[in-house]
Formats: C-alpha cells, sequence, structure tokens
C-alpha cells in the first residue's frame, strides 16, 4: 500500500524536503504516517493535516492511493 506524503511552509524547510512516498499497511493512521517516516521527529503541536486535500483527523485511517499533507496552523492578519 503506497501513500504520498507532502509537507509544506515551515514543515518542509525543518525536513528539508516536499515530499516522501511510504510502503503504509492496512489500518495506517495519518499521525502513524508522520511517526513512521520521522521516528525521531514528534509531529510538532498543532500541526494540521490533509487527506487528498481535504481536511482531516490525525487518526483518520489512510487507504493504498492516498495523499497525505502537513502543515503548519495558518495565521492571519
Amino acid at each position: 500500500m503506497a501513500v504520498h506524503v507532502k509537507y509544506f511552509a515551515s514543515l518542509r524547510e525543518r525536513i528539508g524536503r516536499a515530499e516522501d512516498r511510504l510502503d503504509a499497511v492496512n489500518g495506517m493512521t495519518v499521525v502513524a504516517v508522520w511517526a513512521a517516516l520521522h521516528q525521531d521527529t514528534p509531529l510538532p503541536p498543532n500541526t494540521l493535516a490533509a487527506v487528498n486535500m481535504e481536511y482531516a483527523e490525525l487518526k483518520q485511517e489512510v487507504r493504498d492511493g492516498d495523499e497525505v499533507a502537513f502543515f503548519p496552523p495558518v495565521t492571519g492578519g
């Protein structure tokens, strides 16, 4: 099961790349995707996630072919 993972804004800068590909397992959640790719780096607080371009809870399960995106909270003025 393959999942495409994208990073945006300061997360992309922090990680040093814009995307990853992960061979995930059935039942894997969004937060587990992060943990599998960044074993030594906890998910930063208030990080937002999307699955297939729709906001998602961190406990949402991903499926084969999904695109998972992580980005910092949006602020405005």
